[in-house]
């Protein structure tokens, strides 16, 4: 049976920033063929389905963060036995980057442990960005909280995206970080999408949340003053010392549903099937790439947790016969989509 949120859905090219938290309910609730078919059909309208983006992502400055995200094996407040390490030399990430390149990634991603950037570390990252697109690769930073004044200076140097999740719903968050508050995330997006930057903001899954703390913190994303260009949808990887060690994991399936939801709502952001994936099946992260996820993160480490191997992703996709995407703007199927979606009736 489907709901009116689903036949909304099936108007594959209907960019939504008022969805109802009774319709992103009625979504996660769907029958899973269902979900998975509007999922698929949205997903198809508005990239090639079988294509995937594909980033890395380097620590340049890890550890002793002061914030108590209790998901966090950088937060100097627990006893994980992390080393904290300095802001890295330009010269290693660039050869960071060209490794990148070279393995296929075609985004560039840098994150330090701040709470916010300090001015002249600020001004040390604005020159790895200016280097990072010189060799041609698109740029991403997350760098905790930023000024209205600190947004504009990334842009400047030549910034495509700014990472700042939400994590969870507004209302588990005050149970995970009690060191900045929920508005503070949404200051700092509005910052980064005022200065013109492009927004990466997703969440992170098994951190003791319900299926309604799932479905608001995607409310909260669909109905932002623009959707998110990239909703990096994460798995907690559980980290010995930290508070939410031990926290029962997420439910494949659910995992997928949150995936599927997240393409029909944000129908032209990229979903990135992000952290958490070494613990996932091949059968699982598959459906997660037919619910709509096309974007990942390529190498075997994420800042600090442990991602597959590329040979292991090559051989996935060699498998489900995907593709990494190029710098090029992703090919579209609308055509076939609209000639599907015209059998399906609310």
């Amino acid at each position: 049976m489907y709901t009116s949120a689903a036949a909304s859905a099936l108007q594959s090219n209907l960019i939504r920033t008022d969805w109802s938290l009774t319709e992103v309910r009625a979504l996660m609730a769907l029958p899973f063929a269902d979900l998975m078919f509007q999922a698929q059909s949205v997903h198809r309208a508005n990239f090639d389905p079988n294509a995937v983006q594909v980033s890395t992502l380097l620590s340049i400055k890890t550890g002793a963060c002061p914030e108590d995200c209790a998901y966090c094996s950088q937060s100097v407040r627990f006893e994980t036995g992390l080393k904290s390490e300095p802001l890295m030399d330009l010269t290693d990430v660039l050869e960071r980057a060209r490794a990148a390149r070279a393995n296929g990634a075609t985004r560039f991603c840098m994150g330090a442990a701040y709470r916010s950037p300090k001015p002249k570390q600020l001004a040390q990252i604005v020159e790895m960005i200016k280097e990072v697109r010189a060799l041609g690769m698109e740029t991403c930073v997350t760098l905790g909280m930023l000024t209205p004044q600190q947004a504009g200076e990334l842009k400047d140097a030549g910034l495509d995206y700014y990472n700042h999740n939400l994590d969870t719903s507004a209302e588990h968050y005050q149970k995970v970080i009690t060191t900045r508050t929920y508005q503070d995330r949404l200051d700092t997006l509005a910052a980064v999408r005022d200065a013109g930057l492009k927004v990466c903001c997703g969440g992170i899954l098994g951190m003791g949340e319900t299926e309604l703390d799932r479905a608001q913190l995607l409310h909260t994303l669909a109905t932002l003053p623009q959707h998110p260009d990239s909703v990096p949808i994460n798995q907690l990887m559980q980290v010995p010392g930290t508070p939410l060690y031990g926290v029962e994991k997420p439910q494949p399936l659910d995992f997928v549903r949150t995936i599927a939801v997240a393409r029909i709502l944000m129908p032209r952001s990229y979903v990135r099937l992000s952290a958490g994936r070494s613990e996932m099946s091949d059968e699982t992260q598959a459906l997660c790439f037919l619910a709509g996820a096309n974007s990942i993160f390529y190498g075997d480490k994420l800042l600090t947790t442990e991602n597959p191997a590329e040979h292991q992703d090559r051989r996935l996709f060699d498998e489900l016969g995907i593709h990494t995407e190029t710098l090029a703007a992703p090919t579209t199927c609308a055509t076939q989509a609209r000639a599907q979606t015209d059998l399906v009736t609310a």
